[in-house]
Parts: C-alpha cells; sequence; structure tokens
C-alpha cells in the first residue's frame, strides 16, 4: 500500500499552503573544491565577513517538497520544479520556514518564498509542475540579466562552453567526494522533511515508483558530484557560493542507485559589484538519453576571495574597478 509522501504539518488558508519552521543542518564544514575550504567553512566564511559557514542553499528545498505534494501529487515528484533567488544566508540554528502561494485556477506556477523568524527573506521564486506557461524566476532573471563587465576571474569562460557527458549514481552509503563529503544515508538521517518514499529497499513498496526516490536537495549534488573533473576555466583560488537555483523534472523522480549522465553549458555570465557569475545549465540523460531533468545554477564567485584580483583588473583594464 503506497504510503503518505510527508507527514508534515502544514497551515493551509485559502490563499498558501505554510510549512512547519525548520532548523536545517549544516553538512558541508568538511567541503573543499580548488584544494582550499568553502564559504561553508567558519573559518573561510568569517572572512568573507559572514558570521560562519553558511547552509548551502539547495538545502532549503526540502521544506517545499510536502507543499508542493499537498498541491500537486504525485505530479510533484514526476514533473515539479523548484526555480529560486536566494536572498539571504542561513546559518545552522537558525529557523527558517516555507511559503507557497497557490496558483491561480488553471495554471500550473505559483511563488514560494522562505523567510526567517524575524522577518529576512532568504529565498524567493517559483514551484510549478509540468510545461508551465509562463517563465519560472530564473527565466524572467535571466531575461534581465546585463552582461559580465570587465572579467577577471571568468575571462577565459564563454557562453556556450559545454562539458563533456559524465556518468554519475548516487547510492545510499556513497561518500560524494570533496564537495559534498557525507551519503544520502547520512542526509535522510537530518533532512528537515522525512518521506517513506526516500527509504530502502525494505519499503520499496510504500512509493509508487516501487523504487526509493532521490531527495529533489540531492539532485544538486548528484548533478555536482564530478563537475571538477570537467570544471570552467576560472581563475583561483576563490571562494562562490549558489545565488541562483532550478531545478526542474521532466520524467522523474530519479532513483538511488541508478545510473545517469550529465552534461554542463554555460547559457550566462554576470556581475554585481562583488561577484562574477557563471550561470551554468545542466541535463540529465537516462540510460536511453531521454531528458529527465535540468538544473540551472549561477555560481557567483566573490572578488574579494581572489587575492590578485585588483592587480589583475588594473593589468587587464588599466585602472582600478
Amino acid at each position: 500500500m503506497t504510503a503518505n509522501a510527508f507527514e508534515t504539518e502544514i497551515t493551509e488558508t485559502a490563499e498558501t499552503l505554510i510549512g512547519p519552521w525548520r532548523k536545517p543542518r549544516q553538512m558541508l564544514q568538511a567541503q573543499t573544491y580548488d584544494a582550499h575550504a568553502s564559504i561553508h567553512d567558519d573559518a573561510t566564511a568569517q572572512k568573507l565577513g559572514f558570521k560562519g559557514g553558511t547552509i548551502e542553499g539547495p538545502t532549503h528545498f526540502s521544506q517545499f517538497a510536502p507543499l508542493g505534494a499537498r498541491l500537486w501529487g504525485q505530479a510533484w515528484f514526476e514533473s515539479g520544479c523548484l526555480s529560486a533567488h536566494y536572498r539571504s544566508v542561513c546559518y545552522e540554528g537558525e529557523e527558517v520556514q516555507a511559503i507557497l502561494s497557490k496558483p491561480l485556477p488553471g495554471t500550473s506556477q505559483c511563488q514560494v518564498q522562505m523567510v526567517k523568524r524575524d522577518g529576512t527573506e532568504v529565498l524567493r521564486g517559483t514551484a510549478s509542475i509540468g510545461d508551465a506557461a509562463v517563465a519560472t524566476a530564473l527565466e524572467t532573471r535571466l531575461g534581465e540579466l546585463k552582461p559580465l563587465a570587465d572579467p577577471v576571474i571568468l575571462r577565459d569562460v564563454k557562453v556556450a562552453q559545454t562539458s563533456k557527458r559524465q556518468t554519475v549514481r548516487m547510492a545510499f552509503d556513497q561518500n560524494m567526494g570533496d564537495l559534498y563529503p557525507f551519503s544520502l544515508r547520512q542526509k535522510l538521517a537530518v533532512i528537515t522533511e522525512s518521506s517513506p518514499y526516500y527509504s530502502g529497499a525494505d519499503n520499496a513498496s510504500s512509493n509508487p515508483w516501487r523504487k526509493p526516490i532521490i531527495p529533489m536537495e540531492m539532485l544538486s549534488v548528484l548533478f555536482q558530484y564530478r563537475s571538477k573533473e570537467d570544471p570552467l576555466p576560472a581563475r583561483g583560488p576563490a571562494v562562490g557560493l549558489f545565488a541562483d537555483q532550478e531545478i526542474r523534472l521532466m520524467k522523474g523522480p530519479l532513483f538511488v542507485d541508478e545510473e545517469y549522465e550529465v552534461e554542463r553549458e554555460v547559457v550566462a555570465l554576470s556581475g554585481s559589484r562583488r561577484t562574477e557569475s557563471a550561470w551554468v545549465k545542466t541535463r540529465v540523460f537516462d540510460k536511453a538519453g531521454t531528458v529527465v531533468a535540468t538544473m540551472l545554477l549561477n555560481m557567483a564567485t566573490l572578488k574579494d576571495s581572489y587575492a590578485p584580483y585588483e592587480n589583475e583588473y588594473r593589468q587587464l583594464y588599466g585602472a582600478g574597478r
């Protein structure tokens, strides 16, 4: 007999679905890339002006899963999409709440946001299923971007650069490497919203697909798993963070211990006063070569974390920024 996807307590009004307050766990203290610590390490984060190691953005996606499942049922797991602009960082111990504004009748897209107890907005964006008739939050943002001017860190990165196809898989006890130094089983022990749909083979009959599925937040881990084997030609060492992220299921869900192929394409370059950003679209293929999911990720690199930034800027452009 199929079990309920979630037992999460949801507050429902005429206009919204609201999840409970949760304290997501920070599991990336030991993360390294380019042989150095990341923004999830307390010391590195504090040098860059943060209070401590930050919680990775897609961790918050789990809190929206019960809301999507309540609104759309099984379709959420098969063709759900979360498209989010990260507005502020979250630290372990802080409470956050997921809020979904119900879609208008006849539509399949709605607004989402996450807030802290003091009202600080952690993220905002859209949730949808299927082929929504309107642009997602990040599709809209991409259309409004100004091209990156005077790049330093990303000066060798070009739009349309595409990676080689890579095979990826996520088993329950597989350590996901330097970028994600933990296993799916370890994540499921602390995930904010547990589900029998994520369970092992002994509970496989508890979900409609008869085998355990990968939570949406862990799809980000799966898709990035081997990315450093074919990296972008960005200058470093430098510290980056996720500024925008969209995960879209097209023929989902994706399953534990099943093999997929991924390829990544740079679809845009943008910047701000503090960052240079590469927007990368990951396409995910099943064994038959069908695209089953995509991810759009804005990895924003902090200019101040790249030690020679000012000197190289002057060499390239003849004056200080």
